[in-house]
């Protein structure tokens, strides 16, 4: 008798304990993106990246505080797109369209990306470089 009541305080003290232990995976975005394993949705992919992993990163050029932030771009297979991720968009990127056929810059309102240097880019707003 004494065993079978162990085993039950036992058994459903461990199910107390697994109801309030966070399930890791459990913060599935309406894409399904695992944010606390780094996933947010691209638009331009149409699937999860880890942007901290993109080839193109860009380092806030006058960072408020102490940390500097990251930005990173996705472009479109034809380059006719930009998707950029930064902290000021909130949640959404931001999706950039090149302005004409061959021009080298991609806008979206008060943003602009244009070609930096031999293979960088910046990110203006309200046409001041916020990141490189």
């Amino acid at each position: 008798m004494k065993k079978t009541v162990l085993l039950s305080a036992l058994f459903l003290g461990s199910l107390v304990l697994a109801q309030k232990t966070p399930v890791l995976g459990g913060d599935k975005d309406a894409h399904g993106c695992i944010g606390s394993a780094g996933y947010t949705y691209s638009q331009i992919k149409k699937d999860c990246v880890r942007t901290f992993e993109q080839k193109i990163k860009l380092t806030e050029v006058a960072p408020k505080g102490s940390s500097t932030s990251m930005a990173a771009v996705i472009f479109s297979k034809d380059k006719q797109k930009a998707e950029v991720f930064v902290k000021d968009a909130g949640a959404e990127s931001l999706i950039l369209t090149r302005a004409g056929g061959k021009a080298k810059a991609w806008k979206n309102g008060e943003y602009i990306l244009v070609p930096y240097k031999k293979n960088g880019y910046q990110l203006k707003k309200d046409n001041v470089v916020i990141y490189r």
